[in-house]
């Protein structure tokens, strides 16, 4: 996933300024446990939203690692602040275009929003949970896709994992960056965006909150699944410590550096 991966920060680096941001250790979802720097308030997002299902989505204990999909720990513990507390399947399927899809999806499941439940594969055939789960299935073989009913209707939760599972394996950033549209001010940016590189490899992240300042400044928590699949988790600011995890995104900057990519161009995107 990346021509364009950072190199890890020093390690030794001890000459820190101190920190703006209080971190909630004992409390369990984004929007508790990350306070915004002084002189910022979080931005509200109506109870309905994506935004605010993502900002209080339940988290992990603090300090928990990110884990493989296969139970072992990822090499690189020290670039996130909170891991999300939501399966990352068993199989090498949920990676960084999937990690926005799985939240975007259960979000679309629990708000009931069923017709909505719907993706393209990256070969631009469209997937709907409607279909799947009355039994339709998709039949890929080179770069053609055929559907027929093969099953019996099933609307339960496991069956729309195992509908996941499919789009996991067949979409990626290519498709997801098509099925978003552009956001071109700052202005405009809200939980649940995303900041994408599509291709393969490509990556993406997603911003898992929004605070403001009284002249209308916005500060920003940046979250990802990566490659291997491994937990969704939300990501430090090793270049702006002071601030960490909150980051100072600008849609018009010609490269975005995150702490385990450097989107070039930058290229903001939004449901």
């Amino acid at each position: 996933m990346g021509d364009k991966l950072l190199p890890e920060p020093d390690k030794k680096e001890h000459l820190i300024s101190e920190s703006l941001v209080q971190i909630n250790k004992d409390k369990n979802t984004i929007k508790e446990r990350f306070s915004p720097p002084k002189g910022f308030q979080w931005v509200e997002e109506n109870s309905d939203s994506f935004g605010y299902f993502i900002e209080n989505f339940k988290l992990k204990s603090y300090g928990s690692p990110i884990l493989k999909y296969d139970g072992s720990s990822i090499s690189t513990q020290n670039l996130h602040e909170a891991v999300f507390d939501i399966d990352t399947g068993t199989q090498d399927l949920q990676q960084c275009a999937d990690a926005v899809i799985r939240l975007r999806a259960e979000y679309l499941f629990k708000s009931k929003k069923f017709d909505e439940i719907k993706f393209h594969f990256t070969s631009g055939d469209l997937v709907s949970w409607n279909d799947y789960k009355n039994g339709i299935r998709s039949f890929v073989k080179g770069n053609s896709v055929s559907f027929k009913k093969v099953a019996e209707p099933d609307s339960s939760y496991e069956n729309f994992r195992k509908y996941l599972d499919v789009i996991f394996n067949y979409s990626g950033t290519i498709s997801l960056s098509k099925e978003t549209k552009n956001v071109t001010k700052n202005s405009h940016l809200k939980t649940g965006d995303i900041l994408i590189t599509p291709g393969s490899p490509g990556h993406v992240v997603f911003i898992a909150g929004v605070c403001k300042n009284k002249d209308g400044k916005k500060l920003f928590l940046l979250s990802e699944g990566f490659t291997p699949a491994q937990s969704i988790h939300l990501l430090s600011n090793p270049f702006e410590k002071n601030i960490s995890p909150w980051y100072n995104l600008d849609v018009d900057n010609s490269e975005t550096k995150t702490a385990r990519y450097i989107f070039k161009p930058t290229n903001f995107r939004q449901f």
